[in-house]
């Protein structure tokens, strides 16, 4: 199952809006017959995948698999007639798929066509590998990263907006890893209009895993000249706004290949966070990452929706001068902060990579790509 798990991590970033499932199949001979994970775009899906690797191997094997196979008619036939037909003797799947059109109906499936099921192998780490697709289905949200890099003190830059670089490049590959693995990178106007980033992933190799990126604008103010809207022709590109936008800016953002999404407003007049992440969903989201400035965070933790913090540090201080990762966001008592759990620690020299667990439903504390 660890195998499998570790073939499924290959389809983060890249599935949505379907889950990262691997599977690996075992002949009589107890040698691994085939491999398969979800395809980019969701399909093929693991199972079909490997089934084909292993042929007539299957028949009479075991197939591991990092979800519950699916038994609805989709795209393609469900995986559950796939593996009836591949003859496999017995299935072991890490946990049950939350989305009610299969939701153990699957594994009863197969238990009727005689095949042996075992359900609960490395649970855990198959829901915290899928935190995004639970979260979209149970919740109706995609699962929110926020990425921050700090020094020690927490800041981000210099009171005169110094920033580049605070992390050294191990670091920032490591970031760029991170874009690889979720569908969508949220940013705001005024990161765009200060910084004037590509937002993709510069991995060598990996530039075709770069995510959609969104930016938020409640006023249409990012610049037509920027890079974002230069490349929107050749990468996804989303402008959240509020309702009723200007609408020669939003026929300009239109005509160089960006999707304008307009959601309703908060109070303070900017797109509504839960909204938008609402709307993300409807379209298939299921893992978002959140890189921005200090009040793009700050709004993200008001609104309570951040799942897990991969936090950057750098082993140097900037003192109070320094602009803070997230502006205030009306905490007045203790009882009103964000409560998280460590769960790694990994060096990125001279750097360290943090992870941090919203406490309460399992999360992916995992670090891939």
């Amino acid at each position: 199952m660890a195998a499998a798990l570790t073939l499924a991590r290959r389809g983060l970033g890249r599935v949505w809006p379907n889950p990262a499932v691997g599977c690996i199949i075992v002949g009589t001979d107890g040698e691994v017959t085939g491999r398969g994970w979800t395809q980019p775009g969701g399909r093929p899906h693991a199972e079909t995948e490997a089934l084909c690797r292993a042929g007539d191997a299957a028949r009479g094997g075991t197939a591991y698999v990092s979800l519950e196979p699916c038994s609805h008619v989709g795209e393609t036939g469900p995986c559950t007639d796939a593996l009836i037909r591949a003859g496999v003797r017995r299935v072991v799947a890490a946990t049950e798929d939350p989305d009610p059109r299969v939701a153990g109906e699957g594994l009863e499936k197969l238990r009727a066509a005689g095949i042996e099921v075992r359900v609960g192998v490395a649970r855990i780490d198959a829901e915290r590998l899928n935190a995004g697709f639970f979260r979209r289905v149970l919740d109706g949200r995609p699962f929110v990263t926020a990425k921050l890099a700090t020094t020690m003190d927490g800041r981000v830059a210099t009171h005169g907006g110094e920033s580049k670089w605070i992390t050294g490049e191990m670091a920032r590959a490591w970031g760029h890893a991170l874009r690889a693995s979720h569908d969508v990178l949220i940013t705001s106007s005024g990161t765009v209009r200060a910084d004037d980033p590509d937002l993709t992933c510069r991995l060598p190799g990996m530039e075709e895993a770069s995510p959609v990126r969104v930016v938020m604008d409640s006023r249409l103010s990012t610049p037509l000249t920027s890079r974002i809207a230069a490349t929107a022709a050749k990468r996804p590109t989303w402008l959240f706004t509020c309702e009723d936008p200007p609408r020669d800016r939003r026929d300009a953002f239109v005509d160089c290949g960006v999707e304008v999404i307009e959601v309703p407003p908060d109070d303070g007049g900017r797109p509504e966070v839960v909204a938008t992440l609402k709307a993300l969903a409807a379209r298939g989201i299921t893992r978002v990452l959140v890189e921005g400035g200090p009040h793009l965070m700050a709004t993200y933790f008001r609104a309570g929706v951040v799942d897990r913090i991969a936090w950057f540090r750098s082993a140097s201080v900037i003192g109070g001068d320094g602009l803070p990762a997230v502006d205030a966001f009306g905490v007045d008592r203790l009882d009103q902060m964000r409560h998280f759990v460590r769960r790694r620690t990994l060096a990125c020299a001279p750097d360290m990579l943090e992870i941090y667990e919203r406490t309460g439903r399992p999360a992916d504390a995992g670090v891939e790509g």
